[in-house]
């Protein structure tokens, strides 16, 4: 009898183990599956976080493309027009900025005589104003008077020579024909004095080289 109680305690001490084992196996393998599932969870909250952050960031900052146009609309070599205005436009403003230190007459000046001038190689340009009622020739009692106030342009030696002109005031001169020296004989007559008054040559002003238009300037000198 008391055999069968021990062993009948044995056995339920056994199966007691048994059931505590595979209660403990269990409970491990919920953990584990929690634990996997945390995980996972975890990393795709802090995934859809990042994202946000992202989003927000970019709408926030909006890629700012005004350097970029800035740069598109900069005329260039290639270009034809910009904002209505073609490269020759672009082109002769700056020329007249590089003039716009100097007076329109000096301009005129200098252009004239890179047009008309004899000699270009000249130390000095020499300037005169000659009133309306001069004489052409004052050495000849028979020469006729300028009907206009002129201009005369002349290099420093004979050799350089001369050009006499009156401004019409829109680009165009008219010039007479004054010879380099008066080798006539004298009296030469009037009518040879009106010939050179009538027959003036009217010239349009080239507007030349902006650089030698400005070296020319600095030679000027006026009388």
């Amino acid at each position: 009898m008391k055999k069968r109680i021990t062993k009948f305690y044995c056995t339920l001490t056994l199966l007691l183990f048994g059931l505590l084992l595979v209660g403990c196996s269990s409970n491990t393998s919920n953990v584990e599956d929690n634990t996997s599932d945390d995980q996972v969870e975890k990393e795709e909250n802090t995934i859809e976080k990042e994202n946000s952050e992202n989003k927000a960031e970019n709408e926030s900052s909006p890629i700012d493309d005004t350097d970029n146009n800035a740069e598109n609309n900069l005329p260039d070599k290639e270009s034809t027009t910009v904002n209505g205005k073609t490269n020759e436009n672009f082109k002769e403003e700056e020329n007249k900025n590089k003039l716009n230190q100097y007076s329109s007459k000096d301009i005129e000046y200098a252009r004239i005589w890179l047009q008309l001038g004899p000699n270009q190689d000249i130390d000095a340009l020499y300037v005169t104003h000659i009133s309306a009622g001069t004489l052409l020739n004052p050495d000849d009692e028979t020469s006729v008077s300028y009907p206009e106030d002129v201009i005369q342009l002349a290099g420093s030696r004979l050799v350089d020579g001369f050009v006499t002109y009156s401004s019409n005031g829109d680009g165009t001169i008219n010039v007479y024909k004054v010879p380099l020296r008066w080798d006539v004989k004298i009296p030469a007559g009037e009518k040879f004095y009106k010939d050179i008054i009538e027959n003036t040559e009217l010239v349009y002003v080239d507007a030349g080289e902006d650089d030698k238009v400005i070296q020319l300037i600095k030679k000027i000198k006026k009388q």
